[in-house]
């Protein structure tokens, strides 16, 4: 495994580190997404600064990345590890990627927030639990309008479905890669969190920062 570790690791750290939002932004509009409305580079501010197009190709983009690094972690422990558990090598691949994502090398560690990418590393580690996740996000977007509130329950209810959905033994750094990425997707959030609080938050639709 620390052959096959050594090798996935990197590449799926700088899968997860492509800056979908910024660079559609920079492609497209010719601006750096980070000096609009939150700063962020995700979909949402993309969505709210580029229109919903770019929005649309940033989750799209930010997803896919994340499915890729799984994809990755699962042949590369095939060919490389068989002896560890394959869940092991997609979770490595899917923390690597997430981290990837929130500290990009490429913009001075300073990334997204990780829903979109944590969504596509688990469409495929635990499918099941990811589907759940996001429908509970979109009910809560639904009726709150607030994105923020919506990433950070469906974040926290994510390893929850992961147990229910879960199908014969699950190695233990599987489980807890699952709730580590859902920590670090709620850490992220941490000023959301301040201004949800505090009634400052925007929600979905308004023209203010998020």
């Amino acid at each position: 495994m620390p052959l096959a570790s050594l090798i996935l690791v990197p590449i799926a750290y700088l899968l997860g580190s492509l800056p979908s939002g910024y660079l559609l932004m920079r492609l497209f509009r010719h601006q750096d997404i980070r000096s609009f409305g939150s700063g962020n580079i995700g979909a949402t501010n993309v969505l709210r600064t580029g229109g919903k197009w770019l929005g649309a190709g940033t989750f799209l983009l930010d997803v896919l990345k994340g499915c890729a690094s799984v994809w990755l972690g699962a042949w590369l422990g095939h060919l490389l590890a068989p002896n560890v558990a394959v869940q092991n090598m997609e979770a490595l691949a899917a923390l690597a990627a997430v981290l990837g994502h929130m500290f990009p090398v490429w913009l001075r560690f300073k990334g997204g927030k990780g829903v979109a990418t944590g969504f596509g590393v688990f469409l495929v580690a635990s499918p099941w639990a990811a589907l759940a996740a996001i429908s509970l996000f979109l009910v809560i977007l639904f009726f709150s309008r607030y994105v923020s509130l919506g990433s950070i329950v469906g974040a926290a209810c994510f390893p929850i479905f992961a147990w229910y959905f879960a199908h014969g033994n699950h190695p233990p750094f599987f489980l807890a890669v699952q709730a580590v990425v859902a920590l670090l997707i709620i850490v992220k959030h941490h000023q959301n969190i301040g201004r949800l609080l505090a009634g400052t938050e925007s929600r979905f639709g308004a023209k203010k920062t998020a």
